[in-house]
């Protein structure tokens, strides 16, 4: 069956929101990415070439390098483990990649071996020449027993492997197939950024992520259609034991293969400046997604989507929370209901994402013990001042706190659930704090609203927002209803 899939964005939001608990793998080729940009006013004297005037240059991580970095800058861990040149271009990816944070034990650099670099020389954002430097050698005897070693070591801190190979040596000679026998054996998955048409060498593995060119060069024929691309990954599928192919389409976005099932997805890219590295964001992202719970096709929409951003990008592909976010905002929507109960962390990345967005975001706070129509009314009143509303919830143990040893009359959970579900609330946080002041200085909300009973000097968290650039809004509170007071009648059995 092939079905044109649109997940619901619930778990969508909820997977990105546990990327931060993810340990990814990483081994492959890692190349040291130079984009040096200038201007072209004049024709060389000495041959008929054009004379770049340089006007800078920036070093980026490619090929397993960016797979690393895009990783870290969504939020995850990543152990990288590969052998580089003890030459300057592998000097500076070790710096690089101790600059991200990641753990370098599992990076050995050894004299005798080229790091590979590519530098790509550009003029008004147009790329006019790309200059390779590099060696395509396979591991020597003592690098790849040291490389399993440092593998083996690293696989059970982490919970998925990417292979990236960009065939410069590192997975060749049945390096690949060795790594997969060993995430089998040790039952984790691994997911390959497959080079060149044999695709035996990472037999049984859990998927390999081809494009549409790669996919076809595999099978030895042209692949266009949805049912091409379905029969060819099928094709690779039974060959090689495979669980699945997530194959890439560019424009046409990317598919979802299994021998039972095919899934395709539209692609989320707005103007494609640059592909370089996004098939490193695309797998980066996938991979996370299946870590932190998502079943393959819902892993695709969020990877489709991020691959989406990283093409309107200029240069080597990285990838934040907060742009990915954004981009399953726009495709997908908001989360809503129980999934909008979001963690601090969680709110200030989906915060962030809004203000992409150009969303002016609100935020109010309080114990909501009992809902009734006076908070129905301040909710809807915030609601009205900002695009989006985020009600920063009293714990249980805070409300204890203030309100006595009798109070909450509904727990934390229930609170956040029935505010939630209301529609004029984007997402509920509960804080363990007497008051929201750090979780207002975490979210840097752009109006901060609470009822007229208050000055704007006694509103906690005013000065902070106001400081910001922000505003404070007294809304006007519903005569004669309070929780306090609706207590009361409960008691006294005057309500039902």
């Amino acid at each position: 069956m092939i079905k044109h899939h649109l997940p619901s964005p619930e778990p969508l939001h909820r997977t990105v929101a546990r990327f931060g608990e993810v340990t990814v793998l990483v081994v492959g080729d890692f190349i040291l990415d130079r984009f040096v940009s200038g201007v072209i006013e004049r024709i060389s004297p000495e041959a008929p070439i054009p004379v770049l005037h340089g006007r800078g240059e920036v070093l980026a991580l490619g090929g397993a390098g960016n797979v690393v970095s895009n990783i870290v800058s969504l939020g995850a861990a990543a152990i990288p483990v590969s052998v580089i040149g003890a030459d300057q271009a592998g000097d500076n990816l070790m710096r690089m990649l101790g600059d991200l944070g990641a753990d370098i034990d599992g990076m050995a650099q050894r004299q005798g071996r080229m790091t590979s670099s590519k530098s790509r020389f550009s003029a008004l954002n147009q790329q006019v020449l790309r200059f390779d430097e590099e060696e395509i050698k396979p591991l020597a005897s003592g690098e790849r027993a040291a490389l399993v070693e440092h593998f083996q070591a690293a696989l059970a801190r982490a919970d998925i492997v990417i292979l990236s190979d960009y065939g410069k040596g590192i997975l060749l000679d049945g390096v690949a197939a060795e790594l997969v026998a060993i995430c089998r054996d040790a039952g984790k998955p691994v997911l390959v950024d497959p080079k060149g048409r044999e695709y035996a060498r990472y037999a049984g593995a859990t998927a390999v992520t081809p494009n549409r060119k790669e996919l076809g060069e595999a099978v030895g024929r042209a692949v266009f259609s949805d049912d091409e691309i379905v029969a060819a990954a099928r094709d690779l599928i039974a060959a090689h034991d495979f669980e699945f192919i997530v194959a890439t389409r560019s424009e046409k976005g990317m598919s979802v293969v299994t021998a039972e099932d095919a899934r395709h997805i539209s692609t989320q890219a707005r103007e494609v400046f640059d592909v370089s590295g996004a098939g490193d964001t695309v797998i980066a992202t996938f991979a996370l997604s299946l870590a932190a719970g998502a079943d393959r096709v819902h892993a695709a929409v969020i990877a489709n989507a991020a691959g989406g951003v990283v093409v309107g990008k200029r240069g080597t592909a990285r990838l934040t929370v907060e742009e990915l976010s954004g981009a399953l905002f726009r495709s997908h929507g908001p989360v809503a209901h129980q999934d909008a109960i979001l963690d601090a962390n969680a709110a200030a990345r989906m915060v962030a994402a809004w203000k992409e967005e150009g969303l002016t975001v609100g935020f109010t706070n309080g114990c909501f013990d009992i809902l009734h129509a006076g908070h129905v009314s301040l909710l809807h009143a915030a609601r009205s001042q900002c695009d989006r509303l985020v009600l920063g919830l009293n714990s249980d143990a805070s409300v204890r706190r203030l309100k006595g040893p009798g109070r909450p009359v509904n727990d934390q959970h229930d609170r956040a659930c029935v505010l939630a579900a209301l529609a004029s609330v984007d997402a509920v946080v509960v804080f363990e704090e007497d008051t929201p002041l750090k979780l207002i200085e975490a979210l840097k909300p752009d109006i901060l609203v609470k009822g007229a009973d208050y000055t704007i000097e006694t509103v906690v968290g005013a000065d902070v927002v106001q400081k910001a650039g922000g505003r404070v809004v007294l809304v006007d509170l519903v005569a004669g209803k309070s929780t306090t007071s609706t207590i009361g009648k409960l008691r006294a059995g005057g309500t039902n």
